[in-house]
């Protein structure tokens, strides 16, 4: 039986996905969270086969979840699921470790077959993200698309340096260079540009 913790800040995204995958005769979910946060503890909690995890949720966002998790667990294997596959995103999460990156659009049995292909020790990336992800352009480092993002969520630059656990002046490297790539004259207009073009 693979075990399986999940991670959806969605009542009824989360509930829904937990009654899909225990129709497999392969599949046990074992514990459910509602954000970043409340995932990496239940993992450490559960040491489950697998874990399911939402990009888009408060707290931790699912990379940054599985970037703990897997800090833990390197081992670990770890599914992204999302509503858009950009790039940028599926970069980061390749970084971290994640072997599984998928649209929330999913076929319910492509679900359950990626599960146990992650779980014997294989990626799984959707063919259309993967494809967007060659077709890529972007000239942004992994750290500069980190600092926009945070940037684009309102972060100063202390506390952006506190989440990537980077020193103050480091971060500013990064937006510099990113400002700079991007052809901007402040952080929020690279991260606006980066958005733009499906970098984040």
């Amino acid at each position: 039986m693979i075990r399986v913790v999940l991670a959806d800040d969605e009542t009824l995204l989360r509930t829904a996905l937990a009654a899909l995958l225990d129709l497999s005769d392969e599949i046990e979910v074992v514990a459910r969270a509602q954000d970043g946060l409340e995932a990496v503890a239940l993992v450490e909690r559960h040491r489950p086969d697998v874990v399911l995890l939402d990009l888009e949720m408060p707290g931790l966002d699912g990379v940054d979840a599985a970037t703990r998790i897997l800090a833990a667990r390197p081992d670990q294997a770890v599914v992204l699921l999302t509503r858009h596959g950009r790039p940028g995103v599926l970069k980061r999460a390749l970084s971290a470790g994640v072997r599984g990156f998928l649209l929330k659009s999913v076929d319910p049995d492509e679900l359950v077959r990626v599960v146990v292909h992650v779980h014997g020790g294989r990626r799984w990336i959707d063919a259309d993200i993967s494809a967007a992800a060659m077709m890529d352009d972007c000239p942004l480092t992994a750290r500069e698309l980190d600092a926009l993002r945070l940037t684009a969520e309102g972060w100063s630059v202390r506390e952006i340096s506190t989440r990537l656990h980077l020193a103050s002046g480091t971060v500013r490297n990064y937006l510099s260079s990113a400002m700079s790539k991007t052809g901007s004259s402040s952080r929020h207009a690279a991260a606006r540009v980066a958005r733009e073009r499906s970098w984040l």
